[in-house]
């Protein structure tokens, strides 16, 4: 398949995937597609399901990739992944069909518009009250007016929850914000206009967009820094 088919398939159960979507955990090394003599990216059935755990455990979970990618190799390794996991992938080209692996079933965490009190987000992410009160003091973690938190708020708190772990508090954490700013200013001159030209469907094309652009910005902010600590590391 090619990568638009791929897309074509997840597209149903995860409206919100998109191309750069699919070449970001690429780049991360979730999934290695097949290459064509043309050099065009091909897929296999076991690759989509390879994705589509990937992108379930991302959304039902929110999974940070590094441990993402630690179940996968448990998995193939034909260990028992901890924990309520999606349910396993199927093996690829590379990866050997393995009587012993371990079929762990899917449990999804329905969360709908991600409404989470500040106990719920403390647990989930696995910051303590003191740990959160850090983040909302440097502007990293905003409560809507009703007093809830949302999906994008819990991935921020997990993240920073990891980072705590090398001795990364909020205070490092303030250039982030003022660079999400900086990008929002940006974009958000481009999304308007997008929503009142696609008439009825101008809202979701416009989310839609959203995403992808956001997409963007991170892979493009990850590549960076990944290549100033490559030049810090020297050669």
């Amino acid at each position: 398949m090619s990568i638009g088919e791929v897309l074509a398939r997840l597209r149903p159960e995860f409206p919100d995937v998109t191309i750069s979507k699919l070449r970001f955990l690429e780049a991360e090394g979730l999934v290695e597609p097949l290459r064509a003599p043309s050099g065009y990216r091909k897929f296999t059935p076991a690759h989509v399901e390879r994705l589509r755990f990937v992108l379930a455990a991302q959304r039902d979970r929110y999974l940070p990739l590094r441990v993402i990618r630690e179940q996968l190799d448990e998995m193939e390794r034909g260990e028992r992944v901890v924990g309520p996991a999606p349910a396993p992938p199927a093996p690829t080209a590379s990866m050997p069909t393995s009587p012993a692996a371990a079929v762990v079933p899917q449990v999804r965490v329905e969360l709908g518009d991600s409404r989470l009190t500040r106990a719920e987000l403390a647990e989930r992410s696995g910051l303590d009250d003191a740990g959160l009160e850090d983040l909302e003091q440097y502007g990293l973690l905003v409560p809507t007016a009703n007093g809830y938190y949302g999906g994008d708020a819990l991935t921020v708190a997990g993240i920073a929850a990891q980072l705590a772990d090398y001795g990364i508090e909020g205070r490092h954490l303030r250039p982030y914000r003022a660079t999400a700013d900086r990008e929002v200013g940006l974009l958000a001159q481009l999304v308007p206009p997008l929503a009142r030209q696609a008439g009825p469907t101008g809202r979701a094309q416009a989310l839609a967009t959203v995403h992808e652009l956001a997409a963007l910005c991170a892979q493009l902010h990850g590549a960076l820094v990944r290549q100033g600590l490559r030049q810090v590391l020297g050669p």
